[in-house]
């Protein structure tokens, strides 16, 4: 029985997907098998030393050590695009907010303590300082086109925007999935220069901390539109308030609150509201715990951070997976010991990804313990399990 530890708040819809024979959902941190979460910060977590896998309701996955988990062969499991739809929403819903300074207007409204004639004849003198711009015909840039940022791109074609996009680790998958009329930037300073609106939809890394700086803020068109709803990190708060107060920006939309923008009228923060909708979390619920369990029992790997992608039908027999560094003749020395102990290799799948790489293999017999913690001790083995 697999015993699990939920970090974080998981919908019951995926969960319950957990079936009770199998399942101990009353794990502890010295037990657990299996860690799921959402936001809990995992870094100065003690591993649990049975710890099998770490499933992450939600895409993003700065709050957990990932060079930790695979260095002991632990595959780090993600949800991309199970929340597609309500990081969307987000962004349509900003763009407007931010085209038709809607929340300058409420605020203003909600403070009105005039009545009548007064008030109607306050309103109207007023609303022109909240004259906005309409959608069609502006340019949306869009920095990371993965399942997210496809949907916001097509979105915005929608409300006759024009889009330049700008992803270099867009796969021909994700390609193909995009509208032919967007636009693809060579760089994310030509997409900048281009660009009315900018939002972005990348993971907060060395490469992507402060993406929007003070220099890149000043390619963008004069009065332009910043969103993001990716991390906090992505934009340098400070460059961007220095722009709002200029003019180079009209608004900054954000899911990401910080005291400093707390005074600038041109800033909308929400309270990290990306995938919060009851919809989002039963799909990353259900797509963790599936792809979890589909490790657990069979051995197959998708939609991990970590390890490659790897799936291989159950046959008749016995499984072995095992999770390795990227080096030579790692198959041959598993498959020697494996022959010397009498078994037959009935199926076999091996794929890499950068420095990891991880192998199954279906066997006519259940493979002895003592064979398995040979196949263990062979330099640069992470982990074995056998199914």
């Amino acid at each position: 029985m697999f015993k699990v530890i939920t970090l974080n708040n998981i919908s019951p819809v995926g969960l319950q997907r957990l079936e009770p024979d199998s399942y101990d959902m009353d794990g502890t941190t010295d037990t657990a098998d299996v860690v799921l979460l959402r936001s809990a910060n995992m870094h100065e977590m003690e591993v649990p030393e049975n710890l099998k896998a770490v499933g992450r309701a939600g895409a993003g996955v700065n709050n957990i050590p990932v060079d930790k988990f695979s260095a002991l062969g632990i595959p780090v499991f993600n949800t991309p695009g199970a929340n597609a739809n309500a990081v969307k929403e987000l962004v349509v819903a900003g763009l407007l907010m931010s085209a038709r300074n809607l929340v300058q207007s409420w605020d203003y409204t909600r403070q009105l303590t005039s009545e009548g004639a007064a008030l109607s004849k306050e309103v109207e003198a007023a609303k022109k300082q909240f004259a906005g711009y309409e959608l069609p015909g502006r340019t949306l840039g869009v920095v990371g086109l993965g399942a997210i940022g496809r949907q916001v791109a097509r979105v915005a074609l929608d409300l006759g925007m024009k889009v330049i996009g700008y992803d270099p680790g867009l796969t021909i998958s994700g390609a193909w999935q995009l509208p032919a009329e967007i636009q693809q930037a060579a760089s994310v300073d030509e997409l900048m220069a281009k660009s009315d609106m900018v939002t972005f939809h990348v993971p907060l890394n060395e490469h992507t901390r402060d993406l929007l700086d003070e220099k890149r803020i000043r390619l963008l068109k004069k009065g332009a539109t910043v969103l993001n709803f990716a991390r906090e990190g992505i934009v340098n708060n400070a460059a961007t308030l220095a722009a709002l107060e200029s003019g180079q920006l009209h608004a900054y939309v954000c899911d990401f609150p910080a005291a400093e923008l707390r005074s600038c009228s041109k800033v909308i923060s929400l309270p990290h509201l990306g995938a919060s909708t009851r919809e989002a979390e039963e799909n990353c619920a259900v797509m963790v715990v599936d792809q979890v369990r589909e490790y657990l029992e069979y051995g197959n790997i998708s939609n991990s951070v970590n390890f490659p992608d790897a799936q291989l039908p159950r046959s008749e027999g016995y499984r072995l997976a095992v999770a390795n560094s990227n080096v030579p003749n790692m198959v041959g020395q598993i498959a020697t010991y494996l022959a010397d102990a009498g078994l037959n290799i009935i199926d076999m799948l091996n794929k890499s990804r950068g420095d990891l790489a991880y192998t199954l293999v279906d066997t006519d017999g259940n493979l002895p313990e003592e064979v398995a913690q040979k196949i263990r001790d062979i330099d640069g083995v992470l982990s074995v399990r056998t199914l």
